[in-house]
């Protein structure tokens, strides 16, 4: 592909992942990944620069773009080599006429950008939110030491703050390595280790992870069991949830079942457990503001009506989890969010609803408190966003 003919691929691409978001599509991997299905012809170079500018246009559109090419010529102002391939060519985008709409560069929508300052990030910490995230894996203790697989991948370096966590160069093919087709390792971000080490889970205890989804921190917290007790992990979305089962595997993990749950409904496939779990993990379906440097396009998906429909769900998985609670026992709350209405208010209206419950102090290796919680952010952490908060059952 011709510099002209990588632009011009990278503005239809933005002009699908643009369509998707207002339309609630496939998101903006997939969207790729469907394209250069059908175009052979691109090399793996072409692939890979088409991509970086598809996501740096992403990433520097606050607002929803009128078009991808509006999305794109924000960039080509300032990159006069990107600004050149607006030729006219026969693969290439038309040339850039006089007063041609750009899109607004920002972090956000205007009025997502105003409900993260009023949940206490500072205006200056908001373009970190979008920045390229590092690539993180979890030591697997089941299988091998932190030592070990810094042994088995050179270019692997520790992280400080989760005993556990190890960081690779950006694009390393994870799934290739050995110490992944091994179960040694598994791909998860240094927040979501650290957010996940807030519900005790000693060996032989018995355990749910009520939104499991693919099974990432119910992997870990049967790495911190030791393998020992019972680990249920639940989830209401049969794919997401069938993915388990084979990175359980992998992991050398024979103690985890599943359970799928019926949305509105989930008690009824739980009733053995009312009352009989030492620890309820409910890392809740949010908005995933804290995961933009990830999936920025996730900023142009989200309305208020969505964040009103997230939080609804929260507030019913929270008192879900909370039947499941032995007296005693303990409830941790997780969202990936660093708005408040999904973190701390969460927590303060559960603890209206259920007297007798209490928010406990946790002792994170980074984080920040927020309410009665802690949360994590990009600018202060270098993780993705998280809240976390950690609820003890009365006795």
């Amino acid at each position: 592909m011709t510099p002209a003919a990588r632009t011009q691929a990278a503005i239809e691409l933005v002009d699908a992942i643009v369509a998707a978001a207002r339309e609630g599509g496939a998101a903006a991997d997939t969207l790729i990944a469907r394209y250069f299905a059908n175009r052979r012809y691109a090399g793996s170079k072409d692939r890979r620069a088409v991509r970086e500018l598809v996501y740096a246009a992403i990433r520097a559109a606050g607002e929803i773009p009128a078009s991808g090419r509006a999305a794109v010529l924000t960039l080509a102002d300032g990159d006069a080599a990107l600004a050149a391939t607006f030729d006219g060519g026969a693969h290439g985008p038309a040339p850039i006429a006089p007063g041609e709409p750009r899109a607004s560069r920002g972090v956000a929508p205007a009025w997502l950008e105003q409900a993260l300052v009023a949940s206490g990030l500072a205006a200056t910490e908001l373009p970190t939110l979008v920045d390229r995230a590092p690539l993180d894996c979890r030591v697997n203790h089941l299988k091998a030491t932190r030592d070990e697989v810094l042994a088995a991948i050179p270019d692997a370096a520790s992280i400080a703050a989760t005993p556990d966590g190890v960081r690779l160069p950006s694009g390393t093919a994870v799934e290739a390595l050995p110490a992944f087709r091994d179960g040694w390792v598994e791909v998860q971000d240094a927040g979501s280790q650290i957010v996940g080490r807030a519900l005790p889970a000693d060996p032989g205890a018995r355990i749910v992870d009520l939104c499991a989804g693919a099974g990432g921190k119910t992997l870990a917290l049967a790495a911190r069991m030791e393998g020992k007790g019972a680990l249920l992990a639940c989830d209401t979305d049969r794919g997401r949830l069938s993915r388990l089962g084979p990175r359980a595997e992998r992991a050398g993990v024979a103690n985890i079942e599943t359970r799928l749950l019926d949305p509105k409904r989930e008690l009824d496939a739980l009733t053995d457990w009312i009352g009989e779990a030492d620890g309820v993990l409910v890392d809740a379906p949010c908005s995933g503001t804290g995961t933009w440097r990830r999936n920025p396009e996730a900023r142009w998906r989200l309305t208020p009506a969505r964040l009103e429909r997230f939080a609804a769900t929260q507030a019913h998985v929270l008192d879900l989890g909370a039947t499941l609670v032995r007296p005693g026992g303990d409830l941790v709350y997780i969202v990936c969010s660093l708005l408040d209405a999904e973190g701390a208010a969460q927590v303060d209206a559960f603890l209206l609803r259920h007297p007798g419950w209490r928010a406990v102090p946790l002792d994170l290796p980074a984080g920040r408190p927020r309410g009665k919680g802690v949360r994590l952010d990009p600018a202060h952490d270098a993780t993705d966003g998280f809240f976390v908060a950690r609820l003890v059952a009365p006795c």
